[in-house]
């Protein structure tokens, strides 16, 4: 509880003994009223304070307005009636309570977001020739080496160069088991190392580094509303002066016309009293307060769970998804290649596997990573290399020009080569324009990917896309693996980008297409879909960006979770919107005939705001979902 909880809890607490004991004091009169008048003030000085400041900034129409001109009408019919002053106060009072409650429940929401934002690093620890120097993290350059201890957070993202150890990703993945890790690996900041000393040369800035965007994501996703918070805002201030003049015509046109035009008695007290009931009433806490709270507590809610949703719209949108296409490496693959075969053609095994290997010299790609890999030391540095895009590779090695790609490569360059029906990534070679045979590549299925399928299926997803610039055989090996209902393989990054276009124009009304994605070539895609999808903890800083939401273990059984956590609080986003809307037009139409007196008010304002306050709540309870 925050200090200014525990100060609100105390005034409270405080204003409703006072209201017990005056209630049995044997005084009258203007002593009477001045006695009332402490609680009043005490419970509600803010209140009468932010009232006059925006009629001040001729900004009136809120419900500090509404609760303020209520109660002082409250108290002054009280001084000229029967001096029953507990009405005006009990109104101040509950409305009090109900936004204690509603602050503790933000701080509750926000405390999932705190606990995020605790993931940023105080200070590297920097080797140097005087030995280890605390600095700023901000002040770390990229290849300096970093020295973290056992209990330390990883600053800055970097490669290990010794050292092994276990890090806790719970910050960041939502995953509570500690992971273990080792030299030559690459670790992201915002990890605690949790037993032995790594040295890290650092691979980005801090500013570039993964804690750094996480945390740039989280501070900005309270300012992407969604429309169903667009629409409480706009009706707001439609709604509120609506109220105020309705309460307004109350108070002064049926006594005139009783007085007036039916020659009876104006009644003044009692339509003043309708009116100050109506505009109790007619405040719309509930909705301004509980929407944005609903929304809040489904977005903390779902970054503990390790999935960063950048704004309530995003959240609304994941809500109506429909078709999920995914990317195939390193989303439903681990993007961890192995060379299965090597099939060499007038050349021996290990001649074939240094040439791919050394032409791929310069390529980050993981087939290119796998290739050095398995020709460990033997590479050498090509020359004049050039990239073919959707083909392959073509460099000099040892004077020779050496061509590594797809069967498009061969044909574009006049080879005759073997085709291979081989399952897995086939890279065909090439010495001086003659075919010296194949290397075969494989990637390995994650393990949970076709669970995450079945659940998607489960999860109301019509249906599963897999997009690929593999070829048709891996392709559709992968997919009747996992239970994917639709492939397209050989695709150029552009080629991506035609078919989600392709996808998005054939949908259903009102439905949404995400895309899933990890790669930098994966970005345009990310970026036409309805909703973008990244794979945060191998994915690359541009897929990153051009998302909508991030999953920051990677693991594709958070993309059911993340629909399941946006349906749900849309689902409590319309119950507070149809109950509080509901509750209030039927009190308002009974206030305004006389039947609903203030208690009946302070139900429709402070009760309904508190129900919908503790429903609104439910979004952050996401674990088991």
């Amino acid at each position: 509880m925050t200090k200014k909880q525990k100060k609100n809890l105390i005034r409270i607490i405080v204003s409703s003994v006072l209201i017990v004991i005056l209630m049995f004091l044997p005084v009258e009169g203007w002593l009477r009223f001045l006695l009332f008048l402490v609680p009043y003030l005490l419970i509600g000085y803010d209140i009468l304070i932010k009232a006059v400041k925006g009629v001040v900034n001729l900004q009136p129409f809120d419900e500090c307005f509404l609760m303020s001109l209520a109660t002082v009408g409250a108290m002054i019919l009280a001084v000229i009636g029967d001096g029953d002053y507990l009405e005006a106060i009990a109104v101040m009072l509950f409305y009090q309570v109900g936004e204690w409650f509603e602050s503790y429940a933000v701080g509750k929401s926000r405390h999932n977001i705190a606990e995020l934002m605790d993931i940023r690093p105080d200070y590297a620890n920097v080797e140097t020739e005087s030995g280890i120097e605390k600095k700023e993290p901000d002040e770390v350059g990229v290849g300096t080496v970093i020295i973290v201890k056992p209990g330390e957070k990883i600053p800055i993202d970097g490669i290990i160069l010794e050292g092994n150890s276990m890090i806790d990703t719970s910050a960041l993945t939502g995953e509570s088991v500690p992971r273990t890790i080792h030299e030559g690996e690459d670790v992201i900041s915002g990890c605690v190392n949790l037993s032995g000393v790594l040295k890290i040369r650092t691979t980005k800035e801090f500013e570039d580094s993964t804690v750094s965007k996480i945390l740039d994501l989280v501070e900005n996703a309270s300012s992407r509303k969604s429309r169903s918070e667009d629409f409480i805002t706009r009706f707001a201030r439609v709604y509120t002066p609506a109220v105020v003049f309705s309460a307004l015509a109350l108070a002064v046109f049926p006594p005139m016309i009783n007085f007036w035009f039916l020659s009876g008695e104006a009644h003044w007290a009692k339509w003043i009293y309708r009116a100050l009931t109506f505009l109790v009433i007619s405040c719309p806490c509930a909705l301004v307060i509980s929407i944005p709270l609903s929304f809040f507590a489904g977005i903390g809610g779902a970054s503990r769970e390790g999935i960063l949703i950048k704004g309530s719209n995003y959240l609304e949108q994941l809500s109506k998804t429909g078709v999920v296409v995914f990317d195939k490496t390193g989303t439903l693959t681990k993007g961890v290649f192995e060379v299965t075969e090597i099939l060499p053609e007038n050349i021996t095994k290990e001649k074939l596997l240094y040439m791919a290997a050394s032409a791929e010299y310069y390529s980050t790609h993981p087939i290119a990573v796998s290739l050095r890999k398995a020709a460990g030391d033997s590479c050498t540095i090509p020359s004049d290399v050039s990239e073919i895009a959707g083909q392959g590779i073509c460099a000099t090695v040892d004077n020779d020009r050496v061509l590594v790609g797809n069967e498009k490569l061969m044909e574009s360059n006049y080879i005759s080569y073997k085709p291979s029906d081989i399952c897995g990534t086939v890279l065909y070679t090439a010495r001086n324009g003659i075919f010296t045979g194949i290397v075969v590549i494989s990637d390995v299925i994650k393990s949970d990917a076709e669970k995450a399928l079945c659940v998607l299926k489960g999860a109301g997803i019509r249906k599963t896309v897999m997009l690929t610039g593999d070829g048709k055989a891996v392709a559709e090996q992968v997919s009747s693996k996992i239970g994917i209902d639709e492939v397209y393989s050989e695709l150029l990054p552009e080629n991506k980008v035609e078919i989600i276009e392709k996808i998005i124009s054939a949908k259903k009304q009102k439905e949404v297409v995400a895309f899933v994605g990890d790669g930098i070539n994966d970005a345009p895609v990310l970026t036409r879909a309805d909703i973008g999808i990244a794979m945060g903890a191998m994915g690359s800083d541009a897929a990153i960006e051009a998302s909508d939401i991030v999953l920051m273990d990677d693991d594709p059984m958070k993309i059911s979770k993340a629909v399941k956590i946006s349906r749900k609080c849309l689902r409590i986003v319309k119950e507070n919107i149809w109950f509080s809307i509901g509750v209030k037009v039927i009190c308002l139409i009974l206030g305004a005939l006389g039947i609903a007196n203030m208690w009946a008010a302070i139900f429709a304002d402070v009760g309904v705001m508190m129900i919908a306050v503790i429903n609104s709540i439910r979004a952050l309870m996401v674990k088991n979902l």
